[in-house]
């Protein structure tokens, strides 16, 4: 069965981030990192993955968020932001991008996302809603939150 674990900052795991589509500026950057003698097999990283055997199937990055920078939560908080929400087409429809989201909300703050590609309806289906746009907050992006209990939106 798939499991969802946290993803250590070292060379396997950039070349495992090579074959999605989503490859850009933070993996290199990560590789800038490693290459400037970052320590090796890091393992309080931002990533969170899915494997099948030894192949890296399915990812996320989840940013946690200081409460001096929330503008979308009430009460003002830490939240998570999820980013590069990816599985790889032969896995898609295994609900592997489900599961990721599960455990990012597992975690029990609220997240904020932004909707990509056309993804908007599997934002809602995972009980995340999107936000009344503010030019100034969400610049362009189309920014969708989800609430754990407890939490509400600010005005």
């Amino acid at each position: 069965m798939y499991k969802v674990e946290r993803l250590k900052i070292n060379f396997k795991t950039l070349e495992d981030f090579k074959q999605f589509r989503e490859y850009g500026l933070e993996e290199l950057s990560m590789l800038e990192d490693l290459q400037a003698n970052i320590i090796e097999n890091d393992s309080d990283s931002p990533f969170y993955g899915i494997y099948d055997l030894d192949v890296l199937v399915a990812r996320m990055s989840l940013y946690r968020i200081d409460a001096k920078y929330d503008r979308y939560f009430d009460p003002a908080q830490d939240f998570y932001e999820l980013w590069k929400l990816e599985v790889l087409p032969a896995y898609r429809n295994k609900k592997l991008g489900t599961k990721l989201v599960n455990h990012a909300k597992g975690l029990g703050l609220p997240i904020k996302t932004n909707s990509r590609l056309g993804a908007d309806q599997f934002w809602i289906k995972m009980g995340f809603q999107p936000v009344h746009y503010k030019a100034e907050r969400d610049r362009g992006e189309n920014p969708y939150v989800w609430l754990p209990p407890g939490t509400k939106l600010q005005d």
